[in-house]
């Protein structure tokens, strides 16, 4: 891991480096992992973990409070996540077939006024292990769109599904995905406003047509009756008023979403439309589209369990550096969850604290690398 650190090119003076930029990665990576990303948090951690730093890692000297801040600021934040990644990639199987792709907004770097200004993150999640195959850094949420473009231009997607809300319903972006040989399953909502008119009439209007296949779900959870009905149209020739079939590169399903949930006081309904190129079951298309909640629930742990809306670094370079390092964390203490035994209703906050209370417990997480 230090290794992998130290490829990263430090841009200090070399003649006045006190501390290795690895030292302070390994440092700032401890303190994440323990649920801390707050300068002051992280200086107060390392000073009172010195003792394990220099054991379990050679670390002489802790830096002090400027030059960690200075260091955060200056250090290129896209490098350091793409060595994240690599790490990620190398310490837990890349297994699955589903990559979920979502952006998500720092809103503590939002300017005042300007809540579109925040720094957002776009993150590609293989769904199945929690690794992130690829990330990138944006500044208008209308930007996805070509950065997302961008992205499948190296990321292996090949036989992959790729899921995505109805801001990536793009022609431009299907045909990309068709031509590395990976498949999509994208919502669609009103940015493709024909399209959706059209569908969302049809399947209004044929509830009982016996030409979609139809899957249904039912779940109790926490006193709600959760139903999920999937309906398939496979079948494109039944659209031949759909002029926009053909111009979609390898569309060949059109499929409906449909939650009924009821509680003790009310009863929801929502239906949510999808295209694909995949010609699979209407429980496959199911399973398919309820996948794209784990990018989300990711990017939810972020805020939730790490407060990444309310970090307080000004710089940018620090806040990419640290989303990448809350990423690294949520995938280790799940994968070391995972394999305890006697950790099975452990919370990752639990988890978290845990390893800030107790060296070895830190040092076992940090050994799942």
């Amino acid at each position: 891991m230090q290794e992998k650190f130290e490829i990263i090119e430090d841009p200090r003076h070399q003649g006045y480096i006190k501390h290795k930029l690895s030292d302070i990665l390994v440092i700032v990576m401890c303190a994440v992992l323990c649920g801390l990303d707050e300068l002051c948090d992280i200086m107060t951690f390392a000073e009172n973990k010195a003792k394990f730093f220099k054991e379990k890692f050679g670390i002489e000297k802790i830096p002090s409070k400027p030059t960690m801040s200075r260091v955060l600021s200056i250090i290129d934040g896209e490098q350091v996540g793409k060595v994240i990644i690599s790490i990620m990639k190398e310490s837990v199987e890349q297994s699955g077939e589903v990559i979920a792709v979502d952006g998500k907004a720092i809103r503590s770097t939002s300017q005042p006024n300007h809540p579109h200004s925040a720094l957002q993150i776009i993150t590609a999640y293989l769904t199945e292990n929690g690794v992130v195959l690829g990330q990138e850094k944006i500044h208008e949420k209308t930007n996805e769109i070509p950065v997302f473009q961008q992205m499948l231009s190296y990321l292996n997607i090949n036989d992959k599904t790729i899921t995505a809300d109805a801001m990536h319903c793009q022609k431009e972006t299907c045909a990309k995905i068709i031509e590395k040989q990976g498949n999509y399953v994208f919502g669609l909502k009103e940015n493709q406003k024909t399209m959706y008119e059209n569908i969302d009439l049809y399947f209004q209007s044929s509830i009982t047509n016996s030409e979609l296949e139809t899957f249904t779900t039912t779940e109790k959870n926490g006193g709600r009756i959760e139903k999920r009905i999937c309906r398939k149209l496979s079948d494109l020739s039944c659209l031949s008023w759909l002029d926009q079939r053909t111009a979609w590169s390898g569309l060949k399903t059109v499929f409906s979403v449909t939650r009924i949930v009821k509680s003790k006081d009310k009863t929801t309904e929502e239906t949510s439309y999808y295209i694909s190129n995949l010609d699979v079951s209407a429980k496959e298309l199911l399973f398919l589209s309820r996948e794209h909640w784990k990018v989300e629930s990711m990017h939810w742990m972020l805020d939730v369990v790490f407060s990444e809306d309310n970090c307080s670094f000004l710089n940018e370079n620090a806040h990419i550096t640290l989303n990448s390092f809350r990423k690294l964390a949520l995938l280790l203490h799940k994968k070391y969850l995972s394999s305890s035994s006697k950790s099975k209703k452990v919370s990752v906050k639990k988890s978290m604290l845990n390893c800030l209370l107790n060296d070895s417990t830190l040092f076992e997480l940090i050994s799942c690398i």
